[in-house]
C-alpha cells in the first residue's frame, strides 16, 4: 500500500486533500489510489442534494453538517461548481459557504468542477466519495450545481437523495416533472417561512401521488383513497414513500425533522434489503462508465495514429466515404483484438 494511502487511512486531513486533488485532477497513478481505496469503503452514509438555483441548497448543507457534528459525527461535503467551458475548473473555486463549521477538522470541505458533464457530477466525484469513505466520514454531503432536470447523475452515487424546492417558484414545481421528481427520495420545502410555502408542498404531493400511478385524495366526485396501483392494475404498497420536509434552513427550523426522516430512509434502505440492490446498480453504472471513457480514449488514440479527425471529415465533405463507414473503420482494429481474444 503506498504511503499516501497509509496516511489517508491514518486520518491524516492533508493525505486525504492530496488524494482528491490527484483523482480530480487525474493526475498519473490516481486508479491505483482509487483502487487500493475500494476495499475500505462501504461505512459512510451519502447522501446527495440537489434543486433549482437559489433553494438554499449550501446553506442546508452548512446546517447538516453542523447537526451531524453536534450528534458526535464526522461530516465529508462536496460541493459541485459548474464548469468553466474554457478550463474545466470550477467557475467559483474554493468559495467559503459553510461559515458555521470553519476551522472545525472533522467536516472536511471540498468544492469540485463538474466537468461538463450533462447529469452535474463526473467521475472524479464517485472517486472523491471513496476517499471521504476510506478515511472514516460518518457522512458525505454532496450538493450538486443545480442545473435542473438534466441533474440526474447524483443518485448514480448518493444512496439518499433530497430535492430542494422554493416555495411559491410554480415554474420550479413545474420543472420537475420533466426530470428530477423521479429521483427524490425525500423533498424539501426550504426557505418554508415565505409566502407560498403551502401551496408548493401542496403541488409537491399531488405530483408524488401522479408520479407512484397513485389517485390523489383531492381528485375525483368522491374524493378516492390514496393507494398504490401499477401498470398492470394491481395494488403494490411495497418501497419507499417520498417525504416531503419543510424546513428554515437559514434558522435550523426543520433540520431535526429533516435528519430524522434521513434515519428513516436509512432503516428503510437496510430493512427492505434496497441497499443492497443500490450498490449493485451503482457498481455496475460506474463500470460501464470506466469502460467508456477508456474505450473512447483508446479510440481517441487510433485516431491520432491515423493523422487526426481532420483527414476523415475531409473525406466525408468531398463524399469518399461517411460517417458510419469513418467510424467502422476506426473502431474495426479494437474488435478485431477482441474477437481474437475470445478465439484463445
Amino acid at each position: 500500500m503506498s504511503e499516501l494511502i497509509q496516511a489517508l487511512l491514518d486520518g491524516e486531513h492533508r493525505a486525504l486533500a492530496r488524494v482528491i486533488t490527484k483523482i480530480e485532477n487525474r493526475e498519473p497513478g490516481y486508479r491505483d489510489l482509487v483502487k487500493q481505496l475500494h476495499e475500505h469503503t462501504g461505512n459512510a452514509d451519502v447522501i446527495g442534494l440537489t434543486g433549482s438555483p437559489g433553494s438554499g441548497k449550501s446553506t442546508l448543507v452548512d446546517k447538516l453538517a453542523a447537526t451531524y457534528r453536534d450528534q458526535g459525527l464526522t461530516v465529508g461535503v462536496i460541493a459541485i461548481d459548474p464548469s468553466s467551458p474554457f478550463t474545466g475548473g470550477a467557475v467559483l473555486g474554493d468559495r467559503i459557504r459553510m461559515a458555521s463549521n470553519i476551522g472545525d477538522m472533522d467536516v472536511f470541505f471540498r468544492s469540485m468542477s463538474a466537468r461538463g458533464t450533462l447529469g452535474g457530477l463526473s467521475t472524479a466525484t464517485t472517486d472523491a466519495v471513496k476517499a471521504l469513505d476510506a478515511f472514516g466520514k460518518d457522512k458525505i454531503l454532496i450538493e450538486t450545481v443545480g442545473a435542473g432536470q438534466n441533474e440526474i447523475d447524483i443518485v448514480k452515487t448518493a444512496e439518499t437523495v433530497l430535492v430542494l424546492v422554493p416555495p411559491g417558484s410554480g415554474d420550479d414545481v413545474q420543472m420537475l416533472k420533466a426530470g428530477i421528481l423521479e429521483i427524490g427520495d425525500i423533498f424539501v420545502v426550504n426557505k418554508a417561512d415565505l409566502e407560498g410555502s403551502d401551496r408548493t408542498v401542496q403541488e409537491l404531493r399531488e405530483m408524488l401521488d401522479y408520479r407512484d400511478g397513485r389517485v390523489p385524495g383531492t381528485v375525483g366526485h368522491h374524493g378516492a383513497t390514496e393507494m398504490d396501483v401499477s401498470v398492470e392494475g394491481e395494488i403494490d404498497r411495497a418501497g419507499w414513500e417520498p417525504e416531503i420536509v419543510e424546513t428554515v434552513a437559514e434558522r435550523g427550523e426543520g433540520v431535526d425533522e429533516l435528519l430524522d426522516t434521513l434515519a428513516d430512509h436509512r432503516a428503510y434502505l437496510d430493512e427492505s434489503g434496497e441497499r443492497e440492490v443500490q450498490s449493485r446498480q451503482r457498481y455496475a453504472e460506474e463500470i460501464r462508465t470506466l469502460i467508456r471513457e477508456d474505450v473512447n480514449e483508446l479510440l481517441t488514440e487510433e485516431l491520432e495514429s491515423r493523422g487526426g479527425l481532420d483527414q476523415f471529415v475531409q473525406r466525408v465533405l468531398d463524399r469518399e466515404t461517411d460517417p458510419y463507414s469513418v467510424s467502422d473503420e476506426i473502431v474495426e482494429p479494437l474488435a478485431e483484438c477482441l474477437r481474437d481474444s475470445d478465439g484463445d
